[in-house]
C-alpha cells in the first residue's frame, strides 16, 4: 500500500548559482555534513548536490501526506550504499515516522542540465 510519493526536478545550474551566491551559508542550510564530505569530493559537486536537493523534495512531498510538522532540510538525509544505491535516513521528529513496516524509497536520475528524483512510502501487505 503506497503512503505517499513524491517527485521533484532542478536545473543544476540553479544550484550552482545558489553556491556561487550564497555559499557555506546555503550549503550548511541544506545539506548535512556527510551530504557535504559526499558531494564536495566529487567532480560534478553541483550534479551531486542538485540530486539531493531534489531528493529532499521529493521526501518533502512524500510526507505531506501523512506528516504536519514542520521539518528541516537536515531531518532528510540522503547518502549512497557502496553499490551507489541512494538511500535516506530520516533525523529528528521524522525518526519515528516510518514504523509498523513502512518503507521509504527514492530514485534519482540526471542528464546534463537537470536533476530528478521520486520518493515512495509505502508499506508491503
Amino acid at each position: 500500500m503506497v503512503f505517499g510519493i513524491g517527485i521533484d526536478i532542478i536545473e543544476i545550474d540553479r544550484i550552482k548559482t545558489s553556491v556561487e551566491k550564497y555559499g557555506n551559508h546555503f550549503l550548511n542550510k541544506i545539506y548535512t555534513e556527510t551530504e557535504l564530505d559526499y558531494c564536495l569530493s566529487k567532480v560534478n559537486k553541483h550534479q551531486h548536490l542538485a540530486a539531493r536537493f531534489a531528493a529532499k523534495e521529493a521526501v518533502f512531498k512524500a510526507l505531506t501526506t501523512g506528516w504536519n510538522k514542520d521539518v528541516g532540510w537536515k531531518d532528510i538525509e540522503i547518502y549512497n550504499e557502496p553499490n551507489g544505491m541512494p538511500l535516506v535516513k530520516l533525523r529528528g521528529d521524522l525518526e519515528s515516522f516510518l514504523s509498523n513496516g513502512m518503507r521509504l524509497k527514492i530514485s534519482m536520475s540526471h542528464s546534463r542540465d537537470y536533476v530528478t528524483c521520486v520518493a515512495i512510502i509505502f508499506k508491503e501487505l
